[in-house]
């Protein structure tokens, strides 16, 4: 067998990598002292599992893959990392898997990779478990095409005897995987927004919908989650406040499975490491059904949104 190209090294590390994030995530959980921290208000919080999830991915990524831009949600000091937080291995199953064409040629100074370190921080602190993930996006030319999804407490209330925590990965051209795809009943309109960060704005934009039901959830990552696992058709937030660490691993692997996200206008998002962080025009996202629910968004909608 060939050895594999890059992007499939990058992938397999960053699957192990986010199952050790899982392992820090919950150890400190269970520590019980979770060191908070209000960076710009109370909705905007940083745990210790934030910080040194942080340190463990990017010092894990950047022994392997020093060339690479690598850019994390949270402003650390520069220190020494432990190397406890230190995770060396790769997912065998990944490397097995053959690259697509296009990004075999790929350089490792090209690659821009996004960091959540705890995507949906202000639910783990208030024990709401199973909207936590751990957030790793692979980007090249700009585009998200690759991503890996770890949910700490996946099966959390499962019972003793389930497995805790998972994690899907996903690369343009090869699919998705680690969850069963499923799409919402035909005919059905439920939309996954926003939990704590609401608005008359993002209240009004789903009004205008019209959907048979609303779930309101925290994490970027776990809105995605709803719509490929079918429970949600629709990712809607008419707002600012997601940057582009939140959309990128999503966005890889919703668009490998044949699904769409962009922001309130319809533009694609952009991930060059140049670009600004904030996702200021919001957000939509489908699995199935993207301009039904993109020609619904009222313009007064648009207007309040500049990109």
């Amino acid at each position: 067998m060939a050895s594999p190209t890059l992007l499939m090294r990058v992938v397999a590390s960053a699957y192990s990598v986010a199952e050790k994030a899982a392992t820090i995530v919950r150890k400190v959980m269970a520590g019980g002292d979770l060191g908070i921290v209000e960076k710009s208000g109370a909705n905007d919080l940083q745990t210790k599992a934030d910080r040194l999830v942080q340190m463990s991915i990017c010092a894990s990524l950047t022994r392997k893959f020093p060339k690479a831009t690598i850019i994390g949600e949270e402003e650390l000091p520069p220190e020494e990392v432990n190397e406890e937080l230190i995770e060396d291995g790769y997912c065998e199953e990944i490397l097995k898997k053959s690259c697509p064409a296009q990004y075999t040629g790929i350089k490792e100074e090209e690659l821009v990779i996004w960091v959540d370190p705890l995507d949906g921080t202000k639910e783990y602190t208030e024990g709401l478990l199973d909207h936590v993930t751990v957030l790793i996006g692979i980007a090249y030319g700009g585009k998200a095409i690759a991503g890996v999804i770890n949910q700490p407490y996946y099966n959390y209330e499962a019972g003793a005897d389930a497995v805790l925590g998972r994690t899907i990965w996903g690369v343009l051209g090869i699919g998705a995987f680690g969850f069963q795809l499923t799409e919402v009943p035909a005919g059905k309109h439920i939309i996954v927004t926003t939990r704590s960060h609401g608005s008359t704005l993002v209240n009004d934009c789903i009004g205008a919908l019209n959907p048979d039901s609303v779930i309101r959830v925290g994490g970027a990552g776990n809105k995605i989650i709803q719509l490929i696992e079918g429970k949600a058709s629709a990712y809607v937030f008419a707002s600012p406040g997601c940057k582009k660490w939140d959309t990128c691993a999503p966005e890889a692997i919703l668009h490998a499975v044949g699904g769409k996200i962009t922001d309130i206008h319809g533009n694609s998002f952009q991930y060059n490491k140049e670009v600004k962080h904030m996702n200021s025009a919001g957000v939509l996202a489908t699995l199935r059904n993207y301009d039904y629910y993109a020609s619904r968004i009222p313009n007064t909608v648009k207007q309040s949104l500049v990109p």
